[in-house]
């Protein structure tokens, strides 16, 4: 098994520095296909001990959603593999939503079960299509770069997506060679659902009329603009860091206002969503730094859901 994607993904995985015990999360489309495939390949070939658990989250969205579990149970145990499902009863309609169930989902079970390592199926083109969603959504650029091949999502479980540089028509080819047993889900043809929208309607339209190499150049940017994501973001939590109080909730704006406002703003966001694990909205942080700039600043009180936010004697805490 020496084909250009098994070389992509082991030289992939080896980048990182520990695996430890692997969960794999799947669907039925290609993607996850391929993706068992090539750990399963990898496993063989590099005798690979750690325990390796495949996760299927069903919405039960389709009709025939019960069979696709019977058949993702059998192609799994053919190698006696373990593979765990979930079913929401609760039904979402919110593409969004379900994306966030599944990975609460996915990182309860991983932290209960001792997995260190997370693996997705998503490709390159589903970085691409996300970028469209979410710069049609009004996000930033840390959204608009979301999509990454490493996340840590607590100090002992990581996320890695494997295939992310790999476009899906490689993926296609690969599943061919293998005669890969895909189950085919008409919901990836239903228009009211933007992504599929953005991938029969959008790209082809861009492809034609603009430049067959759209995916690319696309890539690229999201690449460059990654970069510069993670230069601000790494200034802004030193900011943070130095001008946090060292025992109360609170920061010192002295500190802050004397650096670029893209560094105050993310670091506005890492103060609030690590000490209460809710993001500020936009207008409000903007808000903030806006009044910080002040000279002289009277005691200003800012409501946020439940909680006062105080701006006063140097200081943004919370009461």
């Amino acid at each position: 098994m020496h084909t250009y994607l098994h070389q992509k993904f082991n030289m992939q995985i080896k980048r990182i520095h520990h695996l430890g015990n692997i969960l794999v999360a799947i669907s039925g489309g290609q993607d996850s296909l391929c993706l068992i495939k090539l750990v399963e390949d990898f496993k063989q070939k590099e005798n690979f001990s750690g325990t390796v658990e495949y996760i299927y989250i069903d919405h039960q969205w389709r009709k025939d959603s019960r069979k696709q579990i019977q058949h993702l149970i059998n192609y799994i145990h053919k190698d006696s593999n373990i593979i765990t499902i979930y079913e929401i009863k609760r039904m979402i309609y919110s593409e969004l939503e379900a994306r966030q169930l599944r990975y609460q989902i996915i990182i309860k079970h991983a932290i209960s079960y001792g997995y260190f390592t997370v693996l997705t199926a998503h490709t390159e083109t589903d970085k691409i299509e996300t970028f469209f969603q979410q710069l049609i959504r009004g996000t930033s650029l840390d959204g608009a770069t979301s999509l990454r091949y490493y996340r840590r999502l607590k100090p002992n479980l990581q996320l890695i997506r494997p295939l992310i540089y790999v476009h899906r028509k490689d993926v296609n080819w690969f599943c061919r060679k293998f005669c890969l047993p895909i189950w085919s889900d008409n919901t990836n043809y239903k228009y009211n659902i933007t992504r599929n929208r953005l991938r029969h309607e959008l790209l082809p339209y861009l492809k034609q009329y603009f430049t067959l190499n759209i995916e690319n150049s696309i890539s690229k940017f999201i690449n460059i603009s990654n970069q510069d994501n993670e230069y601000i973001k790494q200034n802004a939590i030193k900011l943070y860091l130095i001008s946090r109080h060292k025992t109360n909730v609170a920061l010192n704006y002295l500190m802050i206002r004397k650096q670029h406002s893209a560094v105050q703003l993310r670091t506005l966001e890492i103060f609030f969503y690590h000490h209460f694990s809710k993001p500020l909205n936009y207008n409000t942080l903007t808000h903030i730094t806006n009044l910080i700039q002040k000279e002289k600043i009277d005691h200003q009180i800012l409501k946020w859901n439940h909680l006062i936010i105080n701006i006063y004697n140097n200081w943004i805490y919370i009461n």
